[in-house]
């Protein structure tokens, strides 16, 4: 029997009707045409389909949606303000910290929640807090790049 599940999605109220079973992930995706959202290895372990719930990073693959209704979602898509990239969006770009592009959504969202915790102090402290993020391609070097780029110069480190 379906449930209706309120949520923002990127500051726009949507309201839907949904399985119990549907996951976070697959109504952002499927119904609602978010494709940032990807589904990786649907089991949390690889963190492509990482969005921010409330600004902290989740899963959407291990979450079912009617466990967030009322929630503030924020995915890759609403990162940007209009035509304006999100800092963190420029910073991928200057740094070359995509391949493939298929983690890249979850990277970006999983990078604005360290960013919302404040916790990652060093660069070592970023690698460690973004380690649930894979890269099949590898390119972990230029995304930690433009990640401390980003983090630590908000907090006025580097």
């Amino acid at each position: 029997m379906p449930h209706s599940v309120s949520l923002t999605v990127n500051d726009r109220a949507r309201t839907l009707e949904v399985e119990p079973s549907v996951t976070l992930l697959d109504l952002l995706h499927d119904k609602l045409g978010l494709t940032g959202v990807k589904k990786g290895c649907d089991h949390g372990q690889c963190g492509a389909c990482t969005v921010l719930i409330d600004g902290e990073r989740i899963n959407s693959c291990l979450t079912l949606a009617v466990m967030k209704n009322g929630a503030r979602v924020t995915t890759v898509e609403g990162l940007a303000r209009g035509n304006e990239l999100h800092p963190l969006q420029k910073a991928f770009i200057e740094h070359d910290a995509f391949q493939c592009g298929y983690c890249t959504p979850g990277q970006l969202c999983s990078a604005r929640g360290l960013m919302n915790e404040g916790r990652a102090r060093t660069r070592e402290e970023v690698r460690e807090l973004m380690s649930g993020n894979l890269c099949r391609c590898g390119a972990y070097v230029q995304i930690l790049d433009a990640v401390v780029e980003v983090a630590l110069a908000d907090r006025g480190q580097q």
